[in-house]
């Protein structure tokens, strides 16, 4: 009863984060509360740096936990894709502007409601909206590219009209328009979880109602990052779109994530994509994937600024890389509750030199039929790791009983006690007795009145007949 209690009160919960102020959303203003006391750009810069780089991480926080590096990034956050394990965290759920990474989860709803070889026509709509600098890869009312050639200019040249265009064709594929994939957006991050988000379209360019934050993004990252598609588009360095049924020439452009390139200087070796995104209002925004061979992490970097957010974003993956071990759940004795994990590859993040035995663990069952459900250990209250299980009888029947159990008692909590009930009962009575008592006076009310209508019209009949025996003896 107590699970189904935090179930709902989550979705409560997605639902208000929707309609919280715009003021909730950290924009241009300084983040450490105070304005500079310069208007030199490049002071004004130096200053929100030191400011931000004071704020630590809450994961420093933790006891036993290993200290996480500084990041300018006003939220940050390092999470483990395959488990939702959360190794660093900065201001994790403070609400932000995403900008263009956005974009990611307007590619997972892509994905998931509709195919790579599906059209993508581009309406006037998708082109009108946009103003000069706005990222683009110069489509024009009419043309038509293939889903796939759509997506990559979404995710490499962060076009924002492709990103309209893909929007409002897989809304019409879903029986609605641009809104309906809006709608969609918006659901598809409830169902993941993300409790800080709303979103009020496709591209990321800035709208007051628009934001997230950096453990939402980190969910939805992770969702699509499952996508064999998703994969093969967010790490390749260039692409090339043929000739349209308009434009006869191609259109090339390259990877914008400065951590794919082996030449630029901010190149990492285990980066396997991310998405970049800037306005003046969410400043530098960045998600980015990592693979060392053994660990798949996501990296999300919010209201940083320019370079310093690969500077951040490389300090927090050698951070996650090298002060965590993979441990895993098959090898370590199997909790009584749980009668099998459902992937044998199942494990969990444990800061170096901690143990098994310090974790403490909560089970979700999701079907007391199958007796399947959800583990998810935690370490300090950090969540390090999750694993699809199945779980013995005797925890499903000692829960439904605990649950029923709780019913009863809720149902007690509520039962009026004696004396009330006596004195609603009497109350009852009197009120029974009342309007007995009424419809009695009525009824000898009304049989009064017929009583004297009778004897006026005997009366009259007997007037009458007086008068017509005085007629005739006249």
């Amino acid at each position: 009863m107590k699970k189904r209690g935090k179930r709902i009160a989550a979705v409560f919960l997605a639902a208000a984060m929707t309609m919280l102020p715009v003021g909730t959303v950290y924009g241009e203003e300084i983040q450490n509360g105070a304005e500079p006391a310069t208007d030199d750009p490049a002071a004004r810069r130096e200053q929100e740096r030191e400011a931000g780089y004071k704020i630590p991480a809450d994961t420093n926080s933790l006891e036993g936990w290993p200290e996480g590096p500084a990041v300018y990034a006003d939220s940050a956050v390092v999470m483990d894709m395959n488990t939702g394990a959360v190794l660093y965290e900065k201001q994790a759920d403070e609400k932000h502007y995403p900008a263009s990474i956005t974009k990611v989860l307007s590619v997972l709803v892509a994905l998931e409601n509709s195919e790579l070889t599906d059209e993508v026509t581009f309406s006037e709509d998708s082109v009108a909206f946009m103003e000069p600098g706005d990222a683009s890869i110069g489509m024009t009312p009419g043309e038509v590219l293939s889903m796939e050639d759509a997506l990559y200019a979404m995710l490499l040249a962060s076009a924002n009209e492709v990103s309209y265009a893909v929007a409002e064709n897989v809304g019409q594929l879903m029986g609605g328009d641009y809104s309906t994939f809006i709608e969609k957006m918006n659901e598809k991050s409830q169902e993941l979880g993300c409790t800080n988000s709303h979103w009020m379209n496709a591209n990321g360019l800035h709208d007051e109602q628009h934001y997230t934050s950096a453990r939402d993004m980190a969910k939805i990252a992770s969702a699509v990052y499952q996508y064999d598609e998703f994969r093969k588009i967010t790490q390749t360095l260039s692409y090339t779109i043929g000739p349209t049924n308009l434009v006869k020439e191609n259109r090339v452009f390259q990877q914008n994530h400065k951590m794919l390139w082996p030449e630029n200087e901010n190149y990492y070796e285990y980066c396997t994509g991310g998405k970049t995104g800037y306005t003046d209002q969410a400043r530098t925004t960045l998600v980015t994937f990592a693979d060392n061979g053994e660990t798949q992490l996501v990296a999300v970097v919010l209201y940083d600024f320019g370079n310093d957010a690969y500077v951040d974003t490389r300090a927090m993956f050698d951070y996650a890389f090298d002060n965590f071990d993979k441990v895993m759940l098959t090898d370590e004795k199997t909790p009584e509750e749980i009668e099998s994990y459902q992937d044998m590859e199942s494990y969990v993040l444990l800061p170096s030199g901690a143990d098994f035995s310090d974790l403490d663990k909560e089970i979700e069952i999701t079907d007391s039929q199958s007796r399947t459900g959800t583990v998810t250990y935690t370490y300090q209250g950090q969540n390090v790791g999750s694993a699809d299980v199945v779980v013995t009888r005797e925890y499903v029947e000692a829960e439904n009983e605990e649950s029923v159990s709780v019913t009863e008692k809720e149902t007690e909590t509520i039962r009026i006690p004696l004396i009330v009930r006596i004195l609603i009962g009497a109350a009852a009575a009197l009120v029974v007795v009342f309007i007995i008592l009424c419809s009695v006076l009525k009824y000898r009310q009304i049989k009064r009145r017929k009583a004297r209508r009778r004897r006026r019209q005997q009366m009259r009949k007997r007037q009458e007949m007086r008068k017509r025996r005085s007629d005739r003896s006249m």
